[in-house]
């Protein structure tokens, strides 16, 4: 167990989120525990982004499997190899393919939740840009020339795509604000840069360009941003996209079609190496896969595409290089592990302050495997969220024995899925990750 204290905020944090039973935006990595041969897969998709390939994988796990946690995981890994990571859910409004504005939300939220080393917690486009005029200006006095030819020299390889005559012209945009204490300009075009604008029409009164972020350029302007965001002397950039199942639920065929049209195209670019320092991560569970009648297996590309390796599962094995990645159950040694691990937590990472002994622990799984069986392994949200809850309740009530509470415990297994279960080997262990 790691000996660091923990500040007082960062505790705060990973507490309130567990409790609510979601993921922690800070401090992941004092509480994450298995998965070494799944992250150490991903790492090198993370490596060959930064030297200038493309990474797809589909991660995919029951409800409360930990699909979240492992996003996050794989995100705070690609910040500190100096990669920008941007997040989103999809949701009802927003889609990665739409013709309602639902894919420019999308885009919008991707921008406002882009986070670098410096701005973990996200909104760190402006700062990047930032950056890219500070690096130019740099250049310039170096060289002895104007910043703005080194910003048009900089940019000259993105006009070459979709959009980027456009973009570029932001850019500069944003310089010339810079340059002229036009705060205004600058505003604005981070403004578009973020698809805030909804009409042509505005952008070209407030910034001289014709076109928008709009949802047919969604994809396009992601590319975009990767290669802009290594101008400004970052390594690359991670696409995480979570709760991908929302696409399974669409009740319109044809949109469901559209959707997976586009990640249809998505995979081919990054698997052909046509899209350059990009990594996309999807999280979704099995029925988005799987299901033959709405999932991307209905749609036959992609189902040819995301195929399990027949020789890995005859030899009873996981191929981790494979696109659709399944997340293995934790074992009973790993879920130990974490219950300690938040034990340390809300200690601040002081041994003296624990709440409950080791042997209170083992009270707690036995509990738990007595209560709802194995799938507390499967999907230990609900196992994590109850440990979390039962600390809180001993912290604030010292009469109160641990013990008498373990027996009160109600824990309600998470929704399982209508779908065959995924075999899945486990086979890490007691190994942790820490970043």
């Amino acid at each position: 167990m790691a000996a660091k204290r923990l500040r007082p905020k960062e505790r705060d944090s990973i507490i309130q989120s567990l409790k609510a039973g979601v993921t922690p935006r800070v401090g992941i990595q004092h509480i994450q525990v298995g998965r070494v041969k799944e992250v150490k897969a991903l790492y090198k998709d993370i490596e060959r982004i930064t030297q200038g390939g493309s990474a797809f994988r589909l991660i995919i796990g029951e409800y409360g499997s930990g699909k979240t946690f492992f996003l996050s995981v794989i995100r705070s890994i690609a910040l500190e190899k100096k990669l920008v990571a941007v997040n989103a859910d999809l949701s009802p409004d927003r889609r990665i393919h739409a013709s309602g504005g639902q894919a420019r939300n999308l885009y919008s939220e991707l921008m406002h939740n882009l986070a670098t080393r410096n701005k973990p917690e996200g909104n760190a486009l402006t700062s990047i840009v930032e950056r890219f005029v500070t690096l130019s200006r740099q250049e310039a006095e170096k060289d002895g020339v104007s910043v703005s030819s080194i910003i048009q020299d900089k940019l000259l390889h993105l006009t070459e795509f979709v959009g980027g005559y456009d973009f570029a012209k932001i850019i500069e945009a944003y310089w010339n604000g810079h340059e002229n204490d036009n705060d205004d300009l600058k505003l604005n075009a981070i403004r578009w840069l973020r698809a805030e604008y909804s009409t042509k029409t505005d952008a070209k009164k407030d910034l001289g360009v014709r076109t928008i972020i709009s949802d047919a350029s969604f994809y396009d302007n992601l590319k975009l941003m990767s290669l802009f965001v290594r101008q400004a002397g970052y390594e690359g950039l991670l696409v995480n996209l979570d709760e991908m199942v929302n696409l399974y639920k669409l009740n319109s065929t044809q949109a469901r079609t559209s959707n997976y049209e586009q990640i249809l195209r998505i995979l081919n670019d990054c698997l052909q190496g046509s899209a350059e320092y990009i990594g996309f991560l999807l999280g979704g569970t099995p029925e988005f896969l799987l299901d033959p009648r709405k999932g991307l297996y209905s749609y036959e590309a992609l189902q040819s595409r995301l195929a399990e390796n027949s020789f890995a599962q005859k030899a009873g094995v996981i191929d981790y290089t494979s696109t659709s990645l399944h997340l293995a159950s934790l074992t009973p040694e790993e879920l130990y592990i974490l219950l300690k691990n938040l034990r340390h937590v809300f200690a601040s990472g002081d041994e003296t302050q624990y709440l409950v002994p080791d042997k209170a622990l083992e009270a707690f799984l036995h509990h738990c495997s007595k209560k709802i069986g194995d799938a507390y392994f499967r999907t230990p949200r609900n196992t994590i969220k109850a440990f979390a809850d039962m600390l809180a309740v001993l912290e604030q009530n010292e009469d109160i024995s641990w013990d008498h509470l373990i027996e009160s415990i109600d824990l309600q297994e998470e929704k399982v899925s209508d779908m065959p279960e995924i075999e899945t080997n486990s086979n890490n262990g007691l190994a942790s990750f820490t970043l």
